[in-house]
């Protein structure tokens, strides 16, 4: 009688042994990832109240059938014995995968709704961090063999070529090409210098802590808020955002009775 008893209460149960709440949050904190826990189950409170107040969040029945119909062509499961098999592989019924599709839409939804005043405004703040540069470079460990390198390109030595055999950073086998770069982690000097320049010219030598370097400029790539991409970027960081905030303004109590 008392097995089924603690067995009734267990979180868990392991081997035929229950364990309570209390233990499986101590397993946590022991492994340093109660406060993670927490944090997830908090998280989770604030989107299902905001989702019960919101009266403007709903979800048409065809656009979920739909989105069900694409999962299931998407991950090969059209035949119903290999989508049941699946379900249960993941512990799942039909009505909670139904669920976490609906879920997954109004989540969406909400996003939009609590981001979409302040989009702008971020665009604007974070504009340098999203603008990208495309940049390549050759690296050297003298501020004098920058200078000769430098000369030598002017003087139409190929970048390219120096780059591959002079410079010390990775991208030397990719001919010094360092691909898309944020003009936001650039150093503030190497960024002015960048600005001034046009595509296809030389910026440097430029110390770079224990280095020097040459720069091309290959291509500017200016962000924009017609950018899908970016825009859900945004829409995440500032979703995340407003998750935290509203979470600190909460009282918590962390409290496990057996």
């Amino acid at each position: 009688m008392e097995a089924k008893a603690a067995e009734a209460k267990a979180l868990l149960v392991v081997d035929e042994k229950p364990l309570s709440v209390r233990q499986c949050l101590r397993y946590l904190q022991a492994a340093g990832k109660l406060q993670a826990f927490v944090g997830d189950i908090l998280r989770q409170y604030v989107l299902e109240q905001a989702l019960e107040t919101r009266q403007d969040i709903e979800i048409g029945p065809a656009i979920v059938e739909q989105a069900v119909i694409d999962f299931r062509l998407q991950q090969q499961l059209t035949e119903s014995k290999v989508f049941q098999e699946w379900l249960s592989r993941n512990g799942l019924s039909y009505e909670q995968f139904h669920n976490q599709i609906v879920g997954s839409f109004k989540l969406e939804k909400l996003k939009a709704q609590v981001t979409q005043e302040r989009l702008q405004e971020h665009f604007i703040e974070r504009k340098v961090f999203f603008d990208r540069v495309v940049l390549s470079r050759i690296v050297v460990a003298s501020q004098e063999l920058a200078e000769e390198l430098h000369s030598q390109i002017g003087e139409g030595a190929n970048f390219e070529q120096l780059a591959r055999e002079y410079s010390t950073a990775d991208e030397r086998i990719a001919n010094g090409m360092m691909g898309p770069v944020s003009r936001g982690t650039l150093p503030d000097a190497l960024r002015a210098a960048i600005d001034a320049a046009s595509p296809g010219e030389m910026v440097g030598p430029i110390a770079l802590e224990t280095v020097w370097a040459i720069f091309r400029v290959e291509q500017f790539l200016p962000a924009t808020l017609e950018d899908n991409q970016l825009q859900q970027a945004m829409q995440n960081e500032l979703f995340e955002k407003w998750l935290s905030e509203k979470i600190q303004t909460m009282t918590v109590k962390l409290q496990v009775n057996e």
